[in-house]
């Protein structure tokens, strides 16, 4: 298999709420809502880089496209890691974030590897760590 994830989409419990806090909070561009049509259409896209996007889809909306049970909300399923390139910037991140609505997590601090990190939750406890990590200087 080529590795090449085009799309990371998530389960929110209110899109809306999750639309205003990833557009207007967090800054992120979108369109906004899509597909509101479609009985379990609706999603909001994110850009992200190079081609990557974020899609925002109601939980039952995937559990309904999946054929499977919606399952409670489990936050260590997977982190959303944001490598940015200073310590300060990793700072601006998270105080962004925590004014946007997310709820802090850690604090952003040195790691034992030797970077400098932070995790928040998005208002559906989605964990995202911001991190400056030197061996993974994302591009100027």
């Amino acid at each position: 298999m080529k590795p090449y994830v085009s799309v990371l989409s998530i389960g929110v419990d209110d899109l809306e709420a999750a639309l205003h806090f990833y557009r207007d909070g967090l800054g992120l561009p979108t369109e906004g809502i899509i597909g509101r049509e479609f009985k379990h259409g609706s999603v909001a896209f994110f850009d992200l880089q190079n081609g990557l996007k974020l899609a925002l889809f109601p939980r039952a909306n995937i559990a309904h496209d999946a054929g499977i049970a919606q399952s409670a909300r489990s936050p260590t399923e997977f982190t959303l890691g944001h490598n940015v390139g200073s310590e300060a910037e990793v700072d601006t991140v998270m105080q962004r974030a925590i004014a946007a609505g997310a709820r802090l997590v850690k604090p952003a601090q040195k790691t034992f590897w030797g970077g400098y990190a932070g995790y928040f939750q998005d208002p559906d406890e989605h964990l995202w760590e911001v991190v400056f990590n030197p061996a993974f200087l994302p591009p100027a």
